[in-house]
């Protein structure tokens, strides 16, 4: 099994940018983590974070016919990305949103999510621990559908 795992526009900044909110824990560090619980749960991963949407749009395009699932950090396009939202919802497989923090309870702006309508799910609000409980979801989830 393929999960994607897509990190939008400034996550780069992670344990750097505004760490009273995100935390300490790098990209590296969550990528890390991601791809040591994927070891354990017996799927392969392909991380990929842009500033631009479009790479982040030409990523899922480019495996649409070989991963069974991706987790999506939109970061700043959550409320303007409808190009991302539509090329999520042109997936064959299941899409999880996460966020670090808890979108809702920040900036009355960021509570509206674009992206979510387009996907299966979303966590939020348990730092690093966000994307980490999402793989496990999207596992259970794809190994759900493949049940007879």
């Amino acid at each position: 099994m393929k999960i994607l795992v897509l990190h939008g526009p400034n996550l780069n900044l992670f344990g750097r940018r505004e760490p009273h909110i995100y935390g300490t824990t790098t990209l590296a560090e969550i990528n890390a983590r991601l791809e040591a619980l994927a070891g354990e749960l017996d799927v392969s991963i392909a991380t990929l974070q842009s500033n631009h949407e479009g790479a982040l749009i030409d990523f899922l395009h480019e495996h649409i016919d070989q991963a069974q699932g991706a987790l999506v950090n939109p970061a700043g396009l959550t409320q303007h990305g409808v190009p991302l939202h539509d090329a999520i919802k042109a997936m064959p497989f299941p899409v999880i949103e996460v966020h670090m923090s808890n979108i809702a309870a920040r900036e009355p702006w960021r509570a509206h999510s674009i992206i979510s309508p387009a996907v299966r799910g979303t966590v939020q609000g348990l730092g690093p621990q966000s994307y980490l409980a999402a793989l496990r979801a999207l596992v259970q989830l794809v190994n759900d559908s493949r049940q007879p």
